[in-house]
């Protein structure tokens, strides 16, 4: 049932997507570009963030079982 509602969700999904590009014409393509780089900016700053934290994470216990060593 649940893979029946998915099929369901992803052909409302692609029916508003064909209606966009009908309406927008050729500026479609811009409007999806900019989507697309949009959330591909999101998602690798966020990932970068979470590097950072860990690196810093990494970097606090060595520091930690260094001092702990002396």
């Amino acid at each position: 049932m649940r893979t029946f509602f998915y099929f369901v969700l992803f052909m409302v999904i692609a029916v508003g997507v064909i209606f966009l590009a009908a309406v927008l014409g050729a500026r479609g393509a811009w409007y999806f570009a900019w989507l697309v780089g949009t959330a591909m900016i999101v998602l690798i700053s966020a990932a970068g963030g979470a590097l950072l934290d860990t690196q810093e994470e990494h970097a606090a216990e060595r520091a930690a079982a260094e001092r702990e060593r002396s």
